[in-house]
């Protein structure tokens, strides 16, 4: 189904209503997703990207009720990760001479997915494709927001800028726009976005937007490859929001992970959580187990916080597996300026802290001190104990 966005130009993507786990099992979707593809029809006709391989059928069996497939002029490929290019192989066929505009890198990896080496046409910033009726795309190179082959698309006239997977959400909606949506849900699902995709590329951010200010480009829409797009006030709201994320962004919060084998460490964290409570009332806590919360939601709470307390029993030497593997997590997420130290129970040995923190070290956190470790189960002198440490703790935050 075709949606009118501004004009001449139509949403002509697709809803994922039902999915919960994206990049393989590696993100998770509580609210669905949508892939966004539009149809620019002015005197030439173009289509912006397209959508997930198992929606490509349907796509190309819906998309002749808004265009005569034969009549589409050229291909506008921001991004050629196959949620945004699942269709492509399909749909060359039909129109195999027609142009292809992307990045180098984006012919790279469209041919490296589907092994074909299509019409491309390789477009650096400032490069524009004329439409006729006064109208041209403008390209603007965007590598690793998040793949090196991402290029933003700004379309004079309706002043629309493409931006792919930047500023976009996990959110299967059926309204194309941000202030149509439930705030709370769309928020929410922009920062877990940034915090689990976007955020290793940070530097990258504060460049594009610079970048973006400098072209001086009047902005009235952007229209981003998954959930709602942005108009009016949204446009600024969304685009200050990255920039306040991309600069080492932190709340007065404080995120304490951890795992347990018989309950020790989680007593510590909730202790520890006391102690930071009583130090400074005005901090929020959030004490989460990684052997049971979604992976995704606690690095979103790391990203939110000035500080992360981490907690491993030692087990065969070394932190439980749930614990390390999240600390690998965050190694690939990149955030920066914030205070950490680790914690735990053991029982004959106790070397899970000194490695831990050696690893928070290494994926960029100021490890403030050496952590707290206790041996057995805690009694009432050791939760005390914890308290006081969690105080001093919140003092070096």
């Amino acid at each position: 189904m075709a949606i009118n966005v501004k004009n001449n130009v139509f949403w002509v993507g697709k809803v994922d209503w039902e999915l919960r786990m994206f990049h393989g099992h590696e993100l998770s979707t509580h609210h669905g997703t949508t892939y966004n593809s539009y149809l620019i029809k002015e005197e030439k006709t173009v289509l912006m990207d397209t959508v997930w391989s198992p929606f490509a059928e349907e796509f190309l069996r819906e998309l002749p009720e808004a265009v005569d497939i034969d009549k589409i002029d050229a291909i506008i490929s921001n991004h050629a990760e196959p949620d945004h290019s699942g269709a492509m192989r399909d749909l060359m066929e039909m129109i195999p001479d027609v142009p292809v505009y992307c990045t180098a890198n984006g012919a790279k990896c469209l041919k490296g997915h589907y092994h074909k080496d299509w019409n491309f046409k390789i477009v650096r910033t400032g490069d524009t494709l004329d439409i006729g009726n006064g109208k041209k795309f403008v390209f603007i190179e965007a590598p690793m927001l998040h793949w090196p082959d991402t290029m933003f698309s700004y379309l004079t006239g309706d002043n629309i800028l493409f931006t792919t997977d930047a500023f976009g959400q996990h959110y299967a909606t059926d309204q194309i726009w941000a202030d149509l949506v439930d705030p709370a849900i769309l928020w929410d699902e922009d920062m877990k976005y940034y915090a689990n995709i976007i955020a290793p590329w940070s530097k990258s951010v504060q460049v594009k937007i610079r970048e973006l200010k400098g072209m001086n480009l009047p902005i009235d829409m952007i229209c981003t490859s998954h959930g709602a797009c942005w108009r009016g006030a949204d446009v600024a709201k969304a685009i200050d929001k990255y920039e306040s994320w991309a600069n080492e962004y932190k709340e007065n919060r404080v995120a304490i992970v951890y795992d347990t084998i018989w309950g020790g460490t989680r007593v510590m964290a909730e202790e520890i959580a006391k102690g930071i409570h009583l130090a400074d009332p005005h901090v929020i806590v959030n004490v989460m187990n990684l052997g049971a919360a979604d992976k995704n939601d606690v690095l979103v709470e790391v990203f939110r916080s000035k500080a992360l307390l981490v907690g491993s029993p030692s087990h065969n030497k070394c932190a439980l597996s749930s614990v390390g593997g999240f600390i690998e997590e965050m190694r690939g997420m990149a955030f920066r300026g914030k205070k950490a130290a680790a914690f735990g129970c053991y029982g004959w040995s106790g070397e899970a802290q000194k490695h831990l923190n050696a690893t928070l070290a290494e994926v960029g956190l100021e490890v403030v001190d050496e952590g707290i470790k206790h041996q057995w189960e805690p009694d009432e002198k050791a939760m005390t104990g914890f308290v006081e440490y969690g105080r001093a703790f919140a003092k070096k935050c």
